[in-house]
């Protein structure tokens, strides 16, 4: 029969929906509490509890101290109870006086204070263990439909219950024109999860497109298992919504399959959401037939695309007079939410008005000169326009001869258009692998341009040197068709982009250096260069020669040599020199072991630039480089400062240089 401590235990972990495990820590962390508490014991000493899972017996072990006799029982035990009543996993046979063993200190009961201490403890450590529950669940749920019943309704937000937590629905979140009541039962989509101290907090939506998506899911079993795949969706919350559908599966219809037998399942959708229409469209990867039907239920007779490097990708779209408005929609709706649904910006024009312009673009050299020769064409479209003109009907033939000219003008301006945009494309493709990567990551300010200069880039979102130098390798036109960018700007960017260097070369050029000549190869030059005869004097008379190093006050050649070289050669060299020297003073001291070596003196060689090169870089690292700002090393204030991105155009001479020059103030 069970006991009631398990009965209870059991009953918290139904109601809190918690495992067991977490329940039983929160249990042992309350009987441990109770215990410091009843006792007094210090919080340094170690107090853990234990309980029996079958019978809910508990057991409370406290840290003691094995002493032969007790002066304080809280923290001290004698020997013989220490290895009675010592913790199972102490090797209680090996004990011995001085040990601290934990040691079984159960207490029949605890005090009224010592009572509420644990139950408060138990109660704020379920809450936190069902608070961290609350949130994994919900948080592996972001993204998924809930369903939750409105509790209460602010100017704000509505709080939607979903069982054992709450969730906000903010206004911004809210369909227009939807209202809700207490006690509604509603379905929301699950935006965002936080933790707070207070719980988590769980954001939901009712406008968001993904509802809609979800929804075609569990309506749609051909998109659940992935027979049909939704391409994008497009959607203005209670107004009306486009969806893109394409079939993974031959002989699957993907619009049948989402509308249903009579429009079962698409209806169904329609309630849930409060009437908004939904129109499913077939995805096409031929962009032009996928625009066309994105601007359904309209009829839609050409499609021109440019996609412009620059300013993006633009679909003209051309439609007979009597589905102008149809293909707009009310308020532009249709054509907005096909823009959306394809990523393209959309132009609709009517036949009459693009036939219109048509005829006024004859002298592009885009357009084939039979077209243009081709009077009797041309005068038949000019009396069709005159017909429209006047409010008179026309005919099917009519606007089937607008829609030849549309399609032998605009249509091959547009496309020679393209063509030359794309060369553009292939040409900026080609020009930024031609940069090397370390020039994205250098500012602007490495350049070290003209005020002026330095602003029209920044103005145009030129900010790296590398996008500098994509530009000028795809071409000059891009730098003048900057607004105030001239062709003498153009020049002294130029000059500026010649004169500098890239970090990666000069450590490129190093590297292959070291690469090429090995340290040996190093020493081998280093001995040809030096005079034959002293090597042999320096074997021959080992005593002269080292008494000559420290007697001589003058600059030996060998020292001379290192001193030369230091202004020229790279460090590597220096070191190799230095290596090639303590081999043979070593041979100089074998042949007297008893005179005592005498030191050599040392050679100190300054290298400001190199130690100030190394300073501005750790002051780099240590301090992260700030937008528009950049360190440099002052020369003359011998110190790094903060050099500021943006430059000021100077519009008078430089007053700093004329001292020293013939320059008089009572000239002026």
């Amino acid at each position: 029969m069970k006991s009631e401590f398990i009965l209870a235990f059991n009953e918290i972990c139904e109601q809190r929906g918690l495992p067991k495990e977490d329940v039983f820590e929160a249990l042992k962390t309350a009987l441990a509490s109770a215990y410091r508490r009843d006792m007094n014991v210090s919080n340094t000493q170690q107090v853990i509890a234990e309980i029996d899972s079958r019978t809910g017996d508990p057991t409370i072990y406290a840290e003691k101290e094995i002493v032969d006799s007790i002066f304080d029982s809280r923290t001290e035990v004698l020997l013989k109870d220490a290895r009675r009543l010592g913790h199972p996993s102490t090797d209680l046979n090996s004990l011995k006086l001085g040990d601290l063993v934990l040691v079984d200190s159960t207490t029949a009961s605890f005090g009224r204070i010592a009572a509420q201490t644990a139950k408060q403890v138990l109660l704020q450590r379920v809450r936190e263990a069902e608070r961290e529950q609350l949130f994994e669940d919900f948080s592996g749920r972001e993204g998924e439909l809930v369903n939750g019943t409105v509790q209460s309704i602010s100017g704000q937000h509505i709080t939607i219950g979903l069982g054992r937590t709450e969730a906000i629905l903010p206004k911004s979140q809210q369909v227009r024109g939807e209202r809700y009541r207490a006690h509604d039962k509603i379905r929301v989509y699950v935006l965002e999860v936080r933790r707070t101290s207070r719980g988590p907090q769980i954001f939901v939506s009712r406008n968001h497109r993904n509802l809609l998506r979800r929804l075609l899911e569990l309506e749609v079993p051909e998109i659940y298992n992935g027979q049909v795949e939704i391409k994008s969706i497009a959607r203005e919350a209670g107004q009306r919504s486009k969806v893109a559908v394409m079939a993974l599966q031959p002989g699957v219809d993907p619009v049948g399959a989402c509308v249903g037998m009579r429009g079962v399942r698409i209806q169904s959708i329609v309630r849930e959401l409060n009437d908004e229409k939904i129109d499913v469209i077939e995805w096409n990867p031929d962009q032009e037939t996928f625009i066309a039907k994105a601007l359904s239920p309209a009829r839609v007779s050409h499609v021109f695309l440019d996609d412009h490097p620059d300013e993006g990708k633009t679909a003209v779209v051309v439609v007979p007079d009597d589905q102008l408005s149809l293909a707009i929609g009310r308020e532009g709706q249709n054509a907005r939410l096909a823009a959306k649904l394809t990523g393209w910006r959309i132009d609709i024009k009517s036949l009459t008005e693009s036939a219109a312009e048509s005829l006024d673009r004859l002298d592009d050299p885009a357009v084939a000169p039979a077209v243009r020769k081709d009077a009797q064409f041309l005068e038949q479209v000019r009396s069709i326009l005159a017909k429209k003109a006047a409010g008179r009907p026309i005919t099917s033939e009519d606007y089937f001869t607008l829609d030849r000219l549309v399609n032998a003008v605009e249509g091959k301006i547009i496309a020679a258009r393209s063509a030359k945009h794309e060369e553009v494309r292939q040409k900026r493709t080609e020009a930024r692998k031609q940069v090397p990567a370390i020039a994205w990551e250098l500012p602007l300010d490495e350049l070290d341009l003209p005020g002026r200069i330095h602003n029209l880039l920044l103005d145009n979102e030129v900010e790296t040197v590398g996008h500098v130098l994509m530009n000028l390798a795809a071409g000059d036109e891009i730098f003048l068709n900057y607004r105030g960018f001239g062709e003498k700007a153009l020049d002294t960017l130029k000059e500026y982009v010649a004169n500098y260097k890239l970090p990666e070369e000069e450590t490129a050029v190093e590297v292959e250096a070291e690469a090429e000549i090995p340290a040996a190869d190093l020493v081998e030059a280093e001995e040809l260069e030096a005079p034959a005869e002293e090597p042999a004097e320096l074997v021959e008379e080992p005593a002269a020669e080292v008494e000559i190093e420290v007697s001589e006050p003058e600059p030996e050649p060998e020292l001379a040599v290192e001193e030369e070289t230091e202004a020229e050669e790279p460090e590597e060299v220096l070191s190799a020199i230095d290596d090639l020297s303590r081999p043979l003073i070593e041979i100089e001291k074998k042949p007297e072991p008893e005179k005592e070596p005498k030191k050599k003196p040392a050679v100190v060689i300054a290298r400001p630039s190199r130690e100030e090169e190394r300073l501005q870089q750790e002051l780099e690292k240590q301090q992260p480089r700030r937008k528009g700002k950049s360190l440099v090393f002052d020369e003359d204030m011998g110190e790094v400062v903060v050099k500021r991105k943006r430059k000021r155009g100077r519009g008078r001479p430089e007053w700093e240089d004329f001292e020293g020059s013939d320059f008089d103030l009572d000239d002026f």
